[in-house]
Parts: structure tokens; sequence; C-alpha cells
């Protein structure tokens, strides 16, 4: 067991022993609950976003991961833990955060809404760009070989939200027209905001995106560009420098001007490759969390992603 695993079992056996404590004294109810509105956690910030936009006024929505913390390797805190045992629905995507699937499965699977229930997995390697005899990069990676960022793609957003709001209606019958409604008008937003990457992105000198790690395999598969990740899915990976040297090869021969990293991680193996390149670097973020304090949402990052890659690939 290594001790990551340690500190996730301790942690949960705490909450746990913690709970039953204040159990004894409960007289029902989970403990801090509104009795006025669904308890509802969400895993990272997607998801959040999703169950704040169909539930509106009739949620109560709680974030794991902070604003400005990279959630893939995210640990939760014994109080963490006591919010996904207390919640009444949990929203999150098995396979991402390791830390969130082992509370889900000790906790709270009776009440668990899994995004990988309703949108199957890409491959690591879909939307990647690779030459005959080179291996896909990073496909070893979260939950065998499977992209998890599946909210990078509006379509697909959209379909889990559908979903949710089914499931926000079971768990709250007499709110169920409500959140299918505000479903609805949320499928529109993403419709649009959909249209309005096909249509900035038809006509480009060029489609390869050179990226911090590989995290746009949605992206590119919806609106036909070409992914080079510097690292696989998991961003605190260090790349080798075979992988840097083929990432550079490969950013020279597609005329490369704009190396992408993100907002949660550090841009320093961007700029070295951009450096080599005689490129530049710039923001392209996957929107697993915002930035503290950002005044942004789904929509307004997803819309400055569009005007960055515009610029970078030379749309018409």
């Amino acid at each position: 067991m290594t001790n990551r695993t340690t500190s996730r079992v301790l942690a949960a056996a705490t909450a746990l022993l913690a709970l039953g404590a204040a159990a004894g004294c409960s007289t029902g109810g989970a403990a801090g609950a509104d009795p006025q509105r669904v308890d509802v956690v969400a895993a990272f910030y997607p998801l959040q976003f999703l169950a704040e936009r169909i539930g509106g006024d009739a949620v109560r929505v709680t974030n794991l991961a902070k604003p400005g913390a990279e959630p893939h390797d995210l640990e939760l805190t014994p109080s963490q833990v006591g919010q996904v045992s207390e919640a009444e629905l949990i929203v999150y995507l098995k396979g991402f955060q390791p830390a969130v699937d082992d509370a889900v499965a000790q906790n709270g699977d009776d009440r668990a809404f899994d995004v990988t229930s309703v949108q199957l997995l890409l491959d690591a390697s879909a939307g990647g760009h690779n030459h005959e005899g080179e291996e896909a990069h990073g496909e070893e990676e979260h939950g065998g070989g499977k992209d998890p960022h599946v909210w990078l793609d509006p379509t697909r957003l959209a379909a889990v939200g559908d979903q949710l709001a089914q499931r926000l209606g079971k768990a709250d019958p007499d709110h169920a027209a409500d959140y299918t409604a505000r479903s609805t008008a949320l499928r529109a937003d993403l419709t649009a905001l959909d249209g309005e990457f096909n249509q900035g992105l038809r006509t480009c000198q060029r489609r390869e995106i050179v990226t911090s790690h590989a995290a746009f395999g949605y992206l590119a598969d919806r609106y036909r560009l070409e992914q080079v990740g510097i690292t696989g899915l998991s961003p605190d990976v260090e790349p080798s420098p075979q992988r840097l040297a083929q990432v550079i090869e490969e950013a020279k021969e597609h005329h490369a001007t704009t190396i992408f990293f993100e907002t949660l991680v550090s841009p320093k193996v961007a700029e070295t490759i951009a450096g080599q390149v005689g490129a530049r670097t710039a923001v392209l973020d996957p929107i697993e969390g915002l930035a503290a304090g950002s005044g942004t949402d789904y929509l307004s990052v997803m819309r400055t992603n569009l005007q960055t890659l515009r610029t970078a690939l030379s749309c018409s």
C-alpha cells in the first residue's frame, strides 16, 4: 500500500468515526444540510458549473477542488469525506480523482452520479497526431488510457447536463420540471458555443496544437484539430528528453507558431520548447478549475480558448 493510499484510508476512517459520533446526537437528516435545497457535492469545477446552472436556487453545491488548485491529485480532508457522506447527490467523474473515487465507494455510492455512466470516454490518443511507428504518449495513465476531459466538447457536456437534470428530478421531484427547463436552457447555450467553435475553426492555416499536457483530445476530435501533447494526461509528469525532442521536431515540421500551456501548471516546459522552435507561448485552458477570483465561468473561458486558437492557427 502506498503512502498516498494509506493517507486516504486514514482520512476516510477518521471522517467515518467523526460522522458516527455525530449521528448519535442527530435526530435525522444530514448534519448542516439546508432542508429547502438539495445538497450537492461536485468533484471539480466543470461539474460544479453543471450542477449550479441546472440546479439553480433549488440546490446547494460544494466543490471539493478549491479555486486555483490542480484537481487531478486532490487529497480529501476528513471534513470533505464527511461532505461526501452527507450529500444528497455526488457528481463526479470516475477515474479522474482517485481520492474522490475512494470516498464515493466507501460512503456514497448509492447517491453518486458518475459522468462516465453517461458519456463513454475517448482513448487517450484520440485527437492526437502520431507518425507511423510512434507510440501514443500517455495512454497508460488514468483508467487504462481513457481521457477524462469530456467537458471540452460542449455537445458532450450538454448530454451530461440532460442526464444530471433527470437525476436531480429523482432526488427532488417537486422541482423536476425546473431542472429540465434549466438543462434545456443550458443545452441552448452549449449548442451556440459549439456553433461558434465550428465556424471559428473552419478555415485555419494550421490544425496542430502543441499543448503542455494531453487534455484537449475531445476538443481536437470535435473540431478537426490534431493535438501534440508534450506530456500525457497528467499535467505534473515531467516529459523525458526523448519526448521533448520528438515534440520539438514535430512542432518544427508543422511550423507551429504557438506552444500552449495552462493556468494551473508551470509554463516552464512549454517555454523551453517554444525557445527551441522559435514560437511564442499562450494559455489554452483545460478548465479543470478556475483561478481564484477570476470572475469567469465555463462559457467565457471556452470563448477565450477559441480566440486563442484562432490567433495561433491563423484562422480566417
